[in-house]
């Protein structure tokens, strides 16, 4: 190697070991810095860790967490950033000298309202108050006493709630041919509306005897006293009162109570057999022929009508005698009402004959403004007299149900004048129910016709039973000629009824009804003409136009 081989090789070993010298001198503060940097991480770990426990705060968007940084390149103090779904904020400190408002103590409170503007203020918005609440009372007063007033309730039994049913024949009315037959159909009569179940005579009783009378012995062709005891728990269950018919002869053909001679002693027996029988708990008595013994011997009558009226406290429901007479005079129906004292009286007043229909009109007018209506009571058969469609013909059923229905006072009706029972050889024939047995064309046509009739019926039994108008509503006479009729029945600020009739067979009538308590025009309720309740259609009152044998029941609103 030569010499200036060997110079150049130590100036390069002096420069290779120059330059790791500055290397290590440029190093050191690197090294610096990744120290600081390796110590802010682990302090930023320990302050993530510490941030984590915090609970995440609703007011930072998308659920993440916010740190507070200190404020670099011009940022505001205490500003908040968001990392890893945290949040931490400063509260800033209050500044010296600021005042913060507390509320007002006590007693500042009290020289404030001692001021005389907020106590004029008070004063102002009482007097305000008052006026306003003596306003609403003198209103409120003002429409009391200008509002129309309601009439007190007349006060009625429960015999003039709805129908009176009679069977007079227990062995006609059911298949059993015995009270526990007539038990069985109790719910058919109660869908009847029926309020009050006539049942009898069914004491023993042969024809014409007074000495063989045994008033508190059931016949056995009727059943037992066990059957009768039962029939009437079973009709209380349904709402159906029960009325014994206790007329002495009522197979004989001398009279009710056999001959004058008789009275006395048929009477004293009736007296303890009513008490017999009360407590058997019927409802009411029913006898026949109560002119003679109220005439022949009053005093006894007069116990019997206090057995059976006054109440007592084994007893304290109201019990009805019912009276049978086959007088047809108003005038001597009035008169036996104002002297027997009974209930009820059923008479012959409405009977066909050959009255015209003005005079059984002023018959009613006669009794309605003679006696309380609770007293009167509208039949046209009975166990004596037949049903009705045999005493008024099949055409003519409608319209006097509907008659019976709508006169101011109780309707009674025979078993089976709900679907037209025709007496035959007998004024007790077989009730007629449905049969689950085919039948043919002419028995199908007869058994529609019965269910028409039972179910006008019982449209009629409901609307007597729920609306006020008919049940004790006053009787006002709008129409009346030989052969038509038309009434208005109205209570208070119930609904009105109009019940017009043309008893004429062939033909038709026109009825102009016009007065001040009527509009012009009036809803048709039912009609003769057909079982069905219209319900919307109309007719004009000024021009009322009736078929032959045509009935109908109007209604219109009361306006005040």
């Amino acid at each position: 190697m030569t010499t200036e081989e060997t110079n150049v090789d130590l100036k390069d070993a002096e420069a290779k070991d120059a330059e790791p010298k500055e290397e290590a001198q440029d190093c050191a503060p690197v090294a610096a810095d990744a120290d600081a940097t390796e110590a802010d991480l682990s302090e930023a770990d320990l302050d993530q860790e510490e941030q984590e426990k915090l609970p995440m705060t609703g007011g930072v968007g998308g659920g993440e967490r916010v740190e507070e940084v200190p404020s670099a390149g011009g940022g505001e103090p205490g500003a908040a950033v968001e990392k890893n779904g945290s949040v931490k904020l400063k509260i800033p400190e209050e500044e010296p000298g600021e005042v913060k408002f507390t509320g007002l103590n006590k007693e500042e409170l009290m020289r404030v309202a001692g001021t005389p503007g907020w106590v004029r203020t008070r004063w102002a918005l009482l007097v305000v108050f008052w006026l306003g609440w003596l306003g609403m009372l003198g209103g409120a007063v003002l429409i009391i006493l200008q509002a129309p007033r309601c009439r007190d309730l007349p006060a009625i039994n429960w015999w003039n709630e709805g129908p009176l049913y009679q069977v007079g024949d227990i062995q006609a009315f059911s298949d059993t041919r015995n009270l526990k037959g007539v038990e069985q159909r109790i719910g058919s009569l109660s869908k009847l509306k029926v309020r009050g179940l006539v049942v009898g005579p069914i004491h023993v009783a042969p024809a014409d005897n007074a000495m063989s009378l045994r008033f508190e012995e059931v016949s056995s062709e009727a059943g037992s006293l066990e059957q009768f005891k039962s029939l009437v728990e079973a009709a209380h269950k349904k709402g159906i009162s029960v009325v014994l018919d206790l007329t002495p002869n009522y197979q004989g053909t001398s009279g009710p109570w056999f001959s004058n001679t008789s009275v006395t002693s048929v009477a004293e027996r009736l007296k303890s057999a009513l008490v017999f029988w009360m407590k058997e708990g019927v409802d009411g008595v029913q006898l026949s022929g109560v002119e003679r013994v109220a005439s022949v011997v009053p005093t006894l009558w007069a116990d019997i009508r206090a057995i059976i009226q006054n109440r007592t406290d084994e007893s304290p429901n109201k019990r009805v005698l019912i009276g049978v007479t086959e007088r047809s005079s108003a005038e001597d129906v009035s008169a036996l009402l104002s002297s027997t004292g009974v209930n009820l009286l059923i008479s012959r007043i409405l009977r066909p004959a050959a009255a015209a229909a003005t005079e059984h009109t002023q018959s009613v007018q006669l009794l309605y403004s003679s006696h309380s209506q609770s007293q009167l009571a509208w039949s046209l058969g009975g166990p004596a007299g037949g049903h009705l469609a045999s005493l008024v013909g099949p055409a003519l059923v409608r319209l006097y149900q509907l008659l019976v229905f709508t006169l101011p006072g109780t309707p009674v009706f025979n078993y089976g004048d709900e679907i037209g029972l025709v007496d035959e050889d007998t004024k007790f024939p077989r009730m007629l129910w449905d049969s689950e047995e085919e039948l043919n064309g002419t028995l199908q046509e007869e058994r529609s016709e019965r269910l028409s009739l039972q179910k006008f019926f019982r449209g009629l039994s409901e609307l007597r039973v729920k609306e006020r108008s008919l049940m004790f509503g006053d009787f006002l006479l709008l129409s009346n000629s030989s052969s038509s009729l038309a009434y208005l029945r109205v209570w208070d600020q119930s609904e009105r009824y109009i019940a017009a009739f043309n008893f004429a067979e062939a033909e038709s009538a026109v009825l102009q009804l016009s007065d001040a308590a009527l509009p012009p025009w009036a809803t048709v309720v039912v009609s003769t003409n057909s079982s069905a309740l219209p319900g919307d259609s109309s007719v004009d009152l000024g021009e009322l136009r009736l078929g032959p044998g045509q009935a109908a029941l109007l209604r219109f609103p009361y306006t005040g």
